[in-house]
């Protein structure tokens, strides 16, 4: 073992806090979970502790390696939790007011509808994007990480970002996302059934997670312009009287907490592009509402 484990954690408390935004940055894409990645870092911790670090000619890279194993492992057996899911399964929303991008280079690979198309990628191809495109990991580095050769990582990037891009659309800029969701919210509040068909896109999907513990949370997506509108229309009466709304930044955009009395009942998160409004996303699910602590 090195000296370090034997005289003290000093040193290499420091340089695992150095590395933890990025380490939980990393997990957190991955698994669109606050509590797994938290896990997931933890486990990092005390592989680090266990390491002999003076053999260890690259810290950050070490760390970076375990923690994105360790989320690949857990990814997969997520995936099978998964599939038993009651509902939509919606990310775990996160609170970014203080870091935006979240850890990273670049908040890519943030945003709740990013991490829904990630989530039905493979384990590996997802760790290739996220180190990609929000922590600019050269391909050499992503082949060694993922134990494979550098041909193969730059086509694992290749394939997860035409899985992204098929759903790119023209973003709006920050300013017109807000005014959105502020008239999205009035609209919804109010059931203007015309104010909510002029916002919603076209192909509009309204997600709701409430892993069939919530009864208000619709168990199936609602899709189009007119079934979404009349769905918001018929909802609103049984949702909104009693409410108060807050703006909290959430995986980078505006997001709007919904509660009654002290107690949160949605985080309402937008999708938005020049079409208008094409996805809705009400994280309802208690153990999902975290964020609302610190909102």
């Amino acid at each position: 073992m090195g000296t370090d484990v034997d005289g003290g954690l000093g040193p290499a408390l420091e340089i695992f806090d150095t590395a933890r935004p990025r380490l939980f940055g990393i997990a957190y894409r991955m698994l669109g979970s606050v509590a797994e990645a938290e896990d997931i870092v933890q486990e990092a911790w005390l592989r680090w502790q266990q390491t002999d670090r003076d053999v260890v000619r690259n810290p950050q890279g070490f760390l970076t390696t375990v923690t994105t194993r360790l989320a690949i492992n857990t990814a997969d057996s997520a995936r099978v939790r998964r599939e038993r899911y009651v509902g939509p399964w919606l990310p775990e929303p996160v609170d970014t007011s203080a870091d935006p991008t979240l850890g990273a280079e670049r908040a890519e690979a943030l945003e709740a509808a990013v991490l829904m198309l990630l989530e039905t990628l493979p384990a590996r191809e997802r760790a290739a994007y996220v180190l990609r495109e929000a922590f600019d990991y050269p391909y050499g580095q992503l082949a060694e990480l993922l134990e494979t050769s550098e041909a193969n990582a730059r086509q694992l990037v290749s394939r997860a970002r035409r899985h992204v891009g098929t759903n790119d659309r023209e973003p709006v800029t920050a300013a017109e996302h807000r005014r959105l969701l502020d008239a999205f919210v009035q609209a919804a509040q109010e059931g203007d059934l015309e104010a909510l068909e002029r916002l919603l896109a076209e192909d509009v999907v309204s997600l709701s997670d409430g892993a069939g513990v919530v009864r208000r949370a619709a168990r199936i997506p609602v899709v189009g312009r007119s079934r979404v509108a009349k769905f918001l229309v018929a909802f609103a009466p049984s949702f909104w009287p009693g409410t108060e709304v807050a703006v909290l930044q959430t995986n980078g955009r505006p997001s709007v907490l919904i509660r009654q009395g002290d107690q949160p009942v949605a985080l309402l998160t937008l999708r938005i592009s020049s079409a208008g409004i094409h996805r809705i996303m009400w994280v309802m699910v208690p153990d999902k509402l975290g964020v609302a602590a610190r909102g």
